[in-house]
């Protein structure tokens, strides 16, 4: 007889997976360096001009005064390029992109897996996709 899961159960290893994932070294390294952004004050200052000038141009935006929205729009491209020119910021969102091809990764290989389980159990062709009723019916159609 088959084994069968309810919906808690396999939460439950989505959650152990999800544990195993936060003690990788690319998410040891994304809190390593959230941490030092955090305690780096040259960055929390340069964040705390940024949230201001932001502010700024909401206000500008909702009162129509465009040529001030221009001017501090200009001003906060230039924050934000200072504070990506830091190595530690730099360093922070490459982490990012690791984690996250991290996070897609473990979630294709779960779909892909389920996939080929569905087929597998059906009796069909994992290498043409095809699953057991779609093997005895004569293969797969495109509808494209």
């Amino acid at each position: 007889m088959e084994q069968r899961y309810t919906k808690k159960e396999i939460i439950a290893k989505a959650k152990d997976l999800a544990t195993m994932i936060t003690e990788t070294e690319e998410v040891d390294f994304f809190k390593r360096a959230e941490a030092q952004i955090q305690e780096n004050q040259k960055i929390r200052e340069k964040m705390a001009s940024l949230r201001s000038l932001q502010k700024q141009a909401v206000n500008f935006q909702h009162y129509g005064k465009h040529e001030a929205l221009k001017m501090i729009e200009a001003k906060i491209e230039k924050v934000e390029a200072e504070i990506n020119d830091i190595p530690i910021v730099q360093e922070f969102k490459q982490s990012q992109v690791e984690v996250n091809e991290l996070l897609q990764m473990v979630a294709n290989t779960v779909s892909n897996a389920v996939t080929d389980e569905i087929i597998r159990q059906t009796g069909g062709d994992i290498l043409k996709g095809e699953t057991g009723a779609q093997v005895r019916k004569g293969g797969s159609r495109s509808c494209s």
